[in-house]
């Protein structure tokens, strides 16, 4: 028996899944001694508690193997970074955001870094309407995640793929 278990009748459920019924603990480790498997609580919270006879390593391993499964399926989001200057230019702009595009279509969220350097950080309003552009650029497949926000000499803001995005 791999679970404590308390109670002092069971619903025992067996090695092939068929109901046997409500039965004493005693009963239930019987059942499980003569099959050669293990006695698992299943439902702890229901009344009567449910017991399954089981080979618990066969149990534990078919556990491991679907949840690797389910983690292979998932995608790891990742945060790309584009970086612009104060005095871009139009054609550098869209050069940059086409590399944004291809990072949304992989399913990325991007970061847009604006970096101020120099006497430019006293006009952080060109800063936000650069970004505002980029925003209105980008807005037919992104949209705004976090706003823009000063973080140092920086100016970030953070998109990800719309939901109903055309491709």
């Amino acid at each position: 028996m791999n679970r404590e278990i308390t109670a002092q009748s069971v619903r025992l459920v067996g090695a092939d899944g068929s109901q046997l019924g409500v039965v004493s603990l005693s009963e239930a480790l019987d059942a499980a001694a003569e099959a050669g498997l293990d006695l698992a609580e299943i439902a702890p919270n229901a009344e009567p508690p449910v017991a399954k006879i089981l080979d618990w390593g066969k149990y534990r391993y078919e556990q491991g193997k679907q949840l690797a499964k389910s983690r292979k399926n998932q995608k790891q989001v990742e945060i790309k970074e584009v970086r612009i200057g104060l005095k871009i230019g139009q054609h550098d702009l869209d050069v940059k955001l086409n590399r944004a595009r291809k990072f949304l279509a992989q399913g990325d969220k991007v970061k847009i870094s604006l970096r101020f350097r120099g006497r430019e950080i006293s006009r952080p309003q060109l800063g936000r309407a650069i970004i505002d552009r980029v925003m209105e650029t980008m807005s037919d497949v992104a949209v705004q995640e976090q706003a823009p926000i000063m973080t140092g000499r920086d100016l970030n803001m953070i998109i990800g793929t719309r939901k109903d995005a055309k491709d």
